[in-house]
């Protein structure tokens, strides 16, 4: 019998629930623009630190008062109207402990900030749901959702993930319509808005605003939000969570930056709105159901959402999904990003992602499989010098990367069991035996084409094709004679042309022959991956044929590698590549 736990059962509230956190593709990525950040923090925010007194920092407890009434003058409001809490958050699941309980209800439009369902899940209360997939606000919908249980309706605007906004005649209306029942009216994203609503909120007798300075002061890694409403609503809120919840620093940094770089905050909105709605188009030019939004990020509708966010994650962008979800699989949210040269990037891969003019192929373990010849050259090299070395090791090297040329691979190898050789010498021994010699025939002849003619003329209908390869000029040359695919590469980059993978002068060598920007690139390994990314071209990592004996969990392996490396997608076979194209 197995042994009982040693800890009680969990609370029903968290039954079945996992940990909230934004999912994300393995490969390196270097704008996020998945997580809704904000303006980025002035270089000298820290530096404020230095005149501060440290005992009232971080020996006492932490005193908020002094930002909220900085806070309460921004909104012409009493001191004691205003709650500073630890992110928007904080206050949010505040709010849900004071006014909701085992049988009282929250009406719910969704889709929605999915924290709000759990806040309210942990206070036992049930969840009424309500669509709102984009448009006007939902009121007659939620009016008539609500219960004679209904303690709470959730507003969020604008909304997250959608960007979509009430009006203040519809928030009024709310209010007058639903006395006894408190309105949320989540303000989280309210400055890129066209119109502030917190006034509004502050208005009405039975709503709160909840604000943060995590989006347009850019703020989020100090956690520093707060709510405005009622003074008795403030007093419950203020019960319900913990007295000292936000650090003296974040308290001083956070009040330096509201009273000092509102300008700054001012400037950065207005260029946010201009370039969202500018996004939003480019969406819709690429095909994709862009709404209008009114936060800092644009939320589209796409049937390939999720190879939009593979695609993405492989030019090093994170963009957000919902894999799996009920009503958001087909959905992406992407931040508005703040800089000119960042503009410039998502632009470029997005269009990238989804209108590729080229089609870039590596040689080998991609258009042919060669585990019977460059592979076999390098461990026959090898045992000549009387160096045995195994499939393994050569696929240990190639996973490390920097190893797109045979012969010096081969030459390293041999260093790597003691042993010293030119590369002049390892080079002709490697030739001999691949190129073939008098009657005996070269390793060469055992490779194996892995597409057809036939496929390639599909895509050549399409794309324009090159192929970017290691292979010196005769032997590609010859691959493309011996294979029957004359004609259908427009251009082919082949070693001594430029730098080795994965250095970036090869791809970006066959994109100036093209004369194109936007591209795929087939490659087998991280050499190829890391290439492609590095000229802005969309990686697709292609599983090399496995060789007998290979294990479920070795193909497994080289998945992770090669998206881990940085590739989109990784491809069984190159065959499965007319799928995934738009």
């Amino acid at each position: 019998m197995p042994e009982p736990s040693p800890l009680p059962t969990p609370s029903p509230a968290i039954a079945g629930m996992v940990a909230y956190q934004v999912p994300r593709h393995p490969a390196p990525m270097d704008l996020l623009l998945d997580g809704i950040g904000g303006l980025p923090a002035p270089p000298d925010l820290f530096e404020r630190l230095r005149g501060a007194d440290p005992d009232a920092l971080v020996r006492s407890y932490p005193d908020a008062r002094s930002l909220q009434a900085a806070l309460a003058r921004r909104h012409g409001l009493p001191a004691d109207r205003v709650l500073v809490t630890a992110g928007g958050d904080d206050a949010l699941d505040r709010a849900c402990r004071a006014y909701l309980a085992p049988g009282r209800s929250i009406v719910l439009p969704v889709p929605t900030f999915e924290m709000i369902a759990r806040y309210a899940r942990w206070a036992g209360a049930a969840i009424h749901e309500v669509a709102w997939p984009g448009g006007e606000w939902p009121i007659e919908a939620v009016l008539a959702a609500v219960r004679p249980d209904t303690s709470v309706v959730a507003v969020v605007s604008p909304n997250n993930p959608t960007g979509q906004v009430i009006t203040a005649a519809a928030l009024r209306r709310l209010s007058a319509a639903l006395p006894g029942v408190l309105l949320l009216v989540d303000l989280a994203y309210i400055e890129f808005a066209d119109e502030d609503l917190t006034a509004v909120v502050a208005e009405l007798p039975n709503a709160v605003a909840f604000r943060t300075l995590s989006k347009a002061w850019g703020l989020a890694g100090l956690r520093v939000g707060y709510a405005v409403g009622p003074m008795a609503a403030i007093g419950a809120l203020r019960v319900a969570g913990n007295p000292y919840s936000v650090s003296g620093p974040s308290l001083f940094l956070a009040e330096a930056r509201v009273t000092d770089d509102a300008d700054a905050s001012e400037a950065y909105i207005a260029q946010v709105r201009a370039d969202r709605d500018e996004l939003t188009e480019g969406l819709r030019g690429l095909g994709l159901d862009a709404q209008r939004s009114q936060a800092n990020f644009v939320f589209a509708r796409t049937p390939r959402a999720a190879w939009v966010v593979e695609g993405m994650a492989g030019l090093g962008i994170g963009v957000r999904g919902w894999p799996g979800h009920a009503t958001l699989a087909d959905a992406i949210r992407v931040n508005v990003p703040g800089a000119p040269g960042e503009r410039e990037r998502v632009r470029h891969a997005f269009r990238a992602v989804l209108a590729p003019e080229a089609l870039l192929f590596d040689a080998d373990g991609v258009l042919v499989e060669v585990s019977r010849s460059y592979r076999e050259a390098i461990i026959a090299t090898a045992r000549t010098f009387g160096v045995v070395v195994t499939a393994e090791e050569i696929a240990a090297a190639k996973a490390a990367g920097d190893a797109n040329n045979d012969w010096v691979l081969t030459r390293s190898l041999l260093r790597a069991h003691g042993v010293e050789a030119s590369l002049a010498s390892v080079t002709e021994v490697f030739e001999r035996l691949y190129q073939g010699e008098g009657a005996t025939p070269g390793l060469k002849l055992t490779e194996r084409a892995r597409v057809d003619r036939a496929m390639l003329e599909r895509l050549q209908a399409r794309y324009r094709i090159a192929m970017v390869t290691g292979r010196p000029r005769r032997d590609a040359d010859e691959l493309i004679e011996r294979e029957g695919w004359q004609g259908l590469f427009e251009v082919t980059v082949v070693m001594g042309e430029a730098a080795s993978k994965p250095d970036p002068a090869p791809v970006n060598l066959a994109l100036a022959r093209l004369g194109v920007r936007h591209a795929w690139m087939l490659g087998d390994t991280v050499d190829d991956v890391r290439a492609a990314r590095a000229a802005g071209v969309v990686p697709i990592g292609i599983h090399a044929p496995p060789a007998e004996g290979d294990s479920a969990e070795a193909l497994v392996a080289t998945t992770t590698l090669l998206l881990r490396a940085g590739a989109a997608r990784v491809l069984s076979s190159p065959t499965s590549l007319e799928s995934l194209l738009p």
